[in-house]
């Protein structure tokens, strides 16, 4: 990708952090950012590995995002990002299916939405900054895996994501990133990390659905506009058994 076409998707990935009131240099909330923003649905499915999510806008301006809930929390955040390309970014679109390996996309679209996403979770100057005052390390020195683990922890991103960027931003060659993509919850957890980001969600939470849609199903009932048999029925497709049933609410609650 030219230098230029990169300096303008940094431009667009910082300036949509502002207009969503994040400064450019903390981790980002990603998935909680798209669970708050008006007429937006957000859907966890288990996708096969060639699809790592999708989205779509209607006519009305309501917009979907669908994320492949069988990958990696890390990968998820990368890919909610990058979806974000494509609704925030990206002029005219109806529906977009996004591919599972990062940056391997011949889509001109795709590669831009990938590049963005990384820019997006990880901001030029935040990521050199990191590197240089956290890891005391030089342009001219060669990062190690330890370095890569904290990064992908700081920024919380997969080990794909990371070295997809470390190798873009010329912080590894590809040659030291292909001997980084094994052995990644190990050594995460030898540096005192958990492996929540390098492991997919458990096959009962696969399956979800949040935003506009649920108020939209409330909004309708509330109005008479549908029974309460049709709306228990719409959150159902929506695999939201834990509304209609009030499922792990009950004695669960506490006010601290």
């Amino acid at each position: 990708m030219k230098p230029h076409k990169q300096s303008e998707l940094s431009y667009q990935a910082n300036e949509l952090r502002k207009r969503f009131g994040e400064d450019l240099f903390s981790p980002v909330e990603v998935l909680s950012i798209l669970q708050s923003q008006e007429n937006l649905t957000l859907v966890f499915y288990p996708f096969s590995a060639r699809i790592s999510g999708m989205c779509m806008r209607t006519h009305s301006g309501e917009q979907l995002i669908a994320i492949n809930s069988t990958s990696t929390l890390g990968r998820q955040r990368f890919t909610a990002a990058h979806e974000l390309y494509h609704l925030f970014v990206q002029k005219e679109i109806a529906s977009v299916i996004c591919g599972g390996e990062i940056g391997a996309a011949k889509d001109e679209e795709e590669k831009n939405a990938d590049c963005f996403a990384s820019y997006f979770l990880a901001p030029n100057d935040a990521l050199h900054s990191f590197i240089e005052k956290n890891l005391q390390k030089g342009s001219r020195q060669a990062l190690t895996v330890e370095d890569v683990v904290r990064i992908e922890q700081y920024f919380r991103m997969s080990r794909q994501a990371t070295l997809y960027r470390l190798v873009g931003d010329g912080w590894l060659t590809l040659d030291a990133a292909n001997t980084l993509k094994g052995g990644i919850v190990a050594s995460a957890r030898r540096l005192g990390f958990s492996d929540e980001l390098y492991v997919p969600a458990p096959e009962n939470r696969q399956y979800f659905t949040s935003g506009s849609y649920i108020g939209l199903a409330q909004r309708l009932l509330d109005a008479d506009v549908i029974s309460s048999g049709k709306y228990e029925g719409l959150l159902l497709e929506a695999y939201r058994a834990d509304i209609v049933f009030n499922l792990e609410a009950e004695g669960q609650e506490t006010y601290d």
